[in-house]
């Protein structure tokens, strides 16, 4: 072998600087890039590894503090809190695949959180949107809970232990997240550790009883942005990548017949079964109540056949959220006797009336006998139809962006009784 005495390097010596250096290139590369496989997969990345283009502040509408891109990594600088320091995805998610790498701090707690909300009712986003915990079991300043423990669907479902096999705080892991219409599967390291179907009487029933019993609207949610959390300790996250699965459409009956399964009263006013009808009545308070369904729907065909029995000033809500107080955010397909525009749609707290129906179709509405109702929810439109008759139309943009509950509706003043039956879902 010849040396090259004034450099005093050998050629041995410079082919493994080269290749250390495509070593470095190719390892460098393999941080926040995708595959070919993966982009033919559908895989999208969340992180640039550069910038923190594509996220901003939780009810923000830009990036405004304790995060950073570094060396290759979200960054959360550890000065967050319970309150503060949450960021989200610019764009909205619904049935997905998300994987990605984290580390945390001696004793840290972070976390991702997925089909969050945003608005003024939601001060913080894990009132609405479920979490998948990162923590340091072995060194967190307070005893944890089974619901605590990384890798757990916060208090919700707790991890297989035997196979969440977790790095120590400061190394890297890989989790997972596959939300595919419902069924839910978390992963850790390569292992399954958690699954589940969302929105069974299980899953509703873990929600009643356990931490989130007076959050209305934790976890029922749809669809939503991404959020990274910063809890007080620093946290760093790289690889984001997600892929978007193709949403499945159903077709249910919300009511059963038998009792008021799958939905929920607010207010003092009056809900029951009798003779498989479903009856709606104004109590001795004669103020505002609803049924809700305990559900969200989004996309929907809804139809119902009703009865106004004594006055019937009611209202079909959609995609809406029921506040303490029997106070309703949302909009109206209105119930009303003849001459109040039944079928016309209608914002409540806002800006009122969206759309009357036309002149000459009051007479559609069949008093004192039972009426069909159809109503079609899709993106910004919905349109209603009485009788198989047209009743209105329009496109909101506000709408489109709505998300919740049906419900309902008896109007105050009292001396109401309206019947419903037939109450029935098609999503798309």
């Amino acid at each position: 072998m010849k040396i090259n005495k004034k450099n005093n390097i050998t050629i041995d010596v410079v082919f493994a600087l080269i290749a250390i250096a495509i070593i470095a290139t190719s390892c460098a590369k393999s941080e926040n890039y995708l595959t070919t496989k993966e982009r033919e997969e559908g895989w999208q990345l969340l992180f640039d590894g550069k910038s923190l283009n594509g996220w901003r502040d939780y009810n923000g509408s830009a990036l405004t503090g304790s995060w950073d891109a570094a060396d290759g990594c979200i960054h959360a600088d550890g000065k967050g809190s319970d309150e503060s320091g949450y960021i989200v995805t610019k764009n909205i998610y619904e049935n997905f695949e998300i994987k990605w790498d984290w580390k945390i701090s001696k004793a840290g707690n972070s976390g991702l959180l997925y089909h969050v909300v945003e608005g003024l009712k939601f001060p913080v986003p894990y009132i609405t949107g479920p979490e998948y915990q990162l923590i340091d079991n072995l060194y967190f300043q307070d005893s944890l809970e089974k619901w605590q423990m990384c890798g757990a669907d916060y208090a919700m479902y707790t991890p297989d232990s035997l196979n969440c096999n977790i790095f120590p705080a400061g190394q890297w892991n890989n989790s997972k997240i596959i939300f595919d219409n419902g069924h839910v599967v978390y992963y850790m390291n390569g292992n399954k550790i958690i699954e589940y179907e969302a929105w069974t009487d299980d899953w509703h029933a873990r929600k009643k009883n356990g931490k989130w019993m007076h959050a209305n609207e934790y976890g029922l949610a749809k669809k939503g942005v991404f959020c990274l959390q910063n809890h007080g300790y620093p946290a760093w996250f790289r690889n984001i990548k997600v892929r978007e699965l193709q949403k499945k459409t159903k077709e249910i009956s919300i009511f059963n017949g038998e009792d008021l399964n799958g939905w929920e009263i607010y207010g003092q006013e009056l809900w029951y079964v009798q003779d498989s009808i479903l009856i709606s009545k104004s109590g001795p308070n004669k103020g505002y109540g609803y049924l809700a369904t305990r559900d969200y729907y989004d996309d929907f065909e809804f139809t119902a056949d009703f009865k106004q029995v004594a006055d019937g000033n009611s209202g079909v809500f959609f995609r809406s959220f029921i506040e303490p107080g029997a106070f309703v955010n949302g909009w109206q397909v209105e119930v009303a006797p003849k001459g109040r525009d039944t079928g016309g749609i209608y914002e409540s707290y806002g800006r009122g009336w969206l759309i009357q129906i036309p002149e000459g179709r009051e007479n559609i509405l069949k008093a004192e006998d039972w009426n069909t109702m159809r109503i079609r929810v899709q993106g910004e439109n919905v349109t209603t139809w009485l009788n198989g008759e047209e009743m209105a139309s329009i496109s909101d943009e506000k709408i489109a962006k709505g998300q919740g509950r049906i419900a309902l509706q008896i109007h105050d003043g009292g001396g109401i009784k309206v019947l419903w039956k037939n109450l029935n879902i098609k999503t798309l």
